[in-house]
């Protein structure tokens, strides 16, 4: 459901792979997911900046979004119901058949969008 249209390679899931060996990983995806969702506590170092966020100030710098028309788990529609949060320049790409990992899965429009950004706010 994630990216079901993203056909990796065998490296690439070797790569990744590793990631599920960690001890903690069960315990920090799920600590994750429990947070996100305001049923655990986050970092109490953190809890200035968790306050400051969640009170959703207006996202001033430049902004590219990008989303993958093929995420099965968080649909993109062509209504942008995030735009009313930014205030400075923004923009939202709809990217077709890339899913939920839209870095790897999108590594050429990621970077030319960070990329334009930078060129663009200095």
């Amino acid at each position: 459901m994630w990216s079901p249209n993203w056909k990796f390679d065998e490296a690439t899931y070797a790569r990744t792979a590793v990631s599920f060996e960690n001890p903690d990983f069960v315990d920090v995806v799920i600590h994750s997911y429990r947070h996100r969702y305001r049923n655990a506590s986050g970092d109490p170092a953190l809890e200035a900046i968790e306050r400051r966020a969640a009170a959703q100030p207006p996202i001033t710098v430049p902004t590219v979004v990008l989303q993958g028309e093929g995420d099965g788990v968080i649909v993109a529609s062509q209504a942008d119901t995030q735009a009313h949060f930014f205030t400075g320049p923004y923009q939202r790409r709809l990217i077709p058949a890339i899913g939920h990992n839209v870095p790897q899965e999108a590594s050429q429009q990621t970077a030319a969008a960070v990329l334009e950004l930078m060129r663009n706010t200095t």
